[in-house]
Parts: structure tokens; sequence; C-alpha cells
């Protein structure tokens, strides 16, 4: 007989790891955390929603589990911080209950793996429809993590990777039947994000960024979010836009100002350490798009005329 006991069991059998941890998890009615000595702790948490972020009939199961865990560590590099542990609040049809969540939770077991991200614990329920909340703990060193708050008038911003290689194949996988497939670079980019925690944790760790953020709801969407918290402005150059090479060349440029599911960062540099700044890191190549501002606008130069940066990324609350 399938109950929430049955289900649990399921989710702890393909979350061990036989490692010995810092978190008491799973069997307990709450987990135990000890954080490590000179390190202050990241907390962070993210919804992962049927009919919102994925579809139960064009993503697989394994993928939903990847990248329900894979969109919330992306914060913890953005911070320039390590993940630890997780938690996981699921509620589910009782329908999919068996192969499916088994799938799902291999999807899961494998990023967590991946990640360094151990399940620590979480909650069940049953629903008419897929819900996933996952709640990250990471760690920085003390004083080291980067926040949105500090880029200054001057600091050039950075990006890493390409901009609207998901949305592109987001766009690609719709035209498929059936289940998707990575067939092609941005098809993967969507299905299976990397997020950039060796990249965040080195500009971190060497002090390079002054400020720092994931792009997850598309660039014209967060690069606001940034110069809010700083009380700066800036000035975007679509002709630096590292684009996606598949996509036309009108059609990459405003994918690569608001398409969504990059989980690249977006982070400021101080002139004065731009020549310490790679083109590259571990093959990840690291773009200048633009200056921070004093003045509070957001400003894109293109074809030579400067104009507002509208802000057409994701947006769960926009009307229409």
């Amino acid at each position: 007989m399938r109950n929430e006991n049955t289900v649990v069991k399921r989710i702890e059998r393909a979350a061990r790891s036989g490692k010995t941890t810092r978190c008491l998890g799973i069997g307990d009615d709450a987990a135990l955390w000890t954080p490590t000595k000179g390190y202050e702790t990241i907390l962070t948490c993210d919804w992962f929603l049927e009919g919102t972020h994925f579809l139960r009939d064009k993503h697989p199961a394994g993928v939903v589990g990847w990248k329900c865990l894979a969109r919330a560590v992306s914060d913890i590099a953005a911070m320039g911080g390590e993940p630890a542990c997780f938690l996981l609040s699921l509620a589910v049809p009782s329908s999919l209950t068996g192969n499916w969540l088994d799938e799902l939770l291999r999807g899961l077991r494998r990023a967590s793996r991946t990640f360094h991200c151990e399940l620590a614990g979480g909650d069940t329920t049953q629903w008419d429809r897929v819900l996933i909340s996952i709640t990250v703990i990471g760690e920085a060193r003390k004083g080291r993590a980067v926040l949105r708050s500090g880029a200054r008038p001057g600091d050039i911003l950075f990006v890493s990777g390409t901009l609207g290689e998901a949305e592109f194949g987001l766009r690609q996988l719709r035209k498929q039947r059936g289940f998707a497939r990575a067939r092609i670079v941005a098809e993967r980019k969507h299905l299976y994000p990397e997020p950039r925690l060796a990249l965040g944790k080195w500009l971190a760790t060497k002090r390079l960024a002054t400020a720092m953020m994931d792009l997850s709801d598309g660039l014209s969407t967060d690069l606001p979010r940034l110069c809010m918290a700083s009380s700066v402005g800036a000035r975007i150059y679509a002709s630096s836009l590292p684009v996606c090479p598949l996509a036309k060349a009108q059609e990459s440029t405003t994918l690569a100002l608001h398409g969504g599911d990059d989980y690249e960062l977006l982070f400021a540099v101080s002139p004065s350490k731009l020549r310490r700044l790679p083109a590259s890191f571990r093959g990840v190549r690291l773009t200048r798009i633009g200056e921070v501002t004093q003045e509070k606008k957001l400003v894109l130069v293109e074809n030579g005329s400067a104009h507002p940066l509208p802000s057409g990324g994701w947006d769960p609350f926009r009307e229409g």
C-alpha cells in the first residue's frame, strides 16, 4: 500500500551517499547543521513548478530532478560560495509516486553528487500538480561573499558564457514531439544548466568582483536588481553581448537581453583590477558588456544610438 512513509523511504534510499558529513539529515524531525569555522552560512530557496518552470509532457522527470537543484545552487554561486546541503519540499500526484518519482530522484541525485550538495531533509505531500521547493545551505569565507550592493560608478560589467542560449534551446525543444532531447548545446543548456560555482568562488576568493548575481530571469530583468541594490545605473553595449551563435542576428540580441534560464554570472569589476581578469575561466568565456554609471538609468547602446533598456525578461507577476 502506497502512503507518505513509502514515498519518504523512496527519497531516503535515493539520497543515501554513505558519506559522513556535517549535516545530520533524513530520519529526524529536522536536520542539524554544523557550520565551518571562519565561514558564513548562505541560505537560499527556489520554486520549480509544473506548468510554469517545466512541462510534464515535455520535460523528462530526470531533467526536472537535475534542474530544480541546479537553479537553487546557482544562487550560491552568485555569492561566491559553495553549496553544502539542501532541503526538498515536494508535492506530487499519487499517480507519480512510482517510476516518475524514481526518475526524478535519479536526476536529483546526479545533481547532488555533481554539486557536492547533500539532501538533508524536507517535506512531502500529495497534490494534483508537481510543486518543488528547494532550500540550499551554502558557505563562503567570512567577509568574502559577493553581494549585489557593491558596484560603484566606473566599474566594468562582465557576464560569463553565452546569453540567450537556454531560451533558444527551449524554443527548439518545443518543436520536438514527445519528451525533450538535448540534440544541440542550447537545448542541453535549457535542460541541464550548470551553475558557475567554480567561477563564483574564484572571483570571490581573488576579490575581483565588487558585485555579482546570477542571470536567471534575463539580463534586462536581473541587471536592474543589481543596479538598484548598488544605487547606480548601467550602460550596456548590444554589440558586445555574447549571443547565441545559432540564432539569427536580431533574434540573438533579443534573446541575450531578455532570455531567461541561462544561470550565467553577471558581475562588476573595478578598472584597477581588469588586468587580473582572464578572457576565460576554465573554458567559460568572460565578456565585457558595459559599465556602471553614476546616473541611475539603464541605457542600451545599439546601432550607434542610446535608449532606455526595457525590462523584457521573466516576471511571474507581469500582466499579459
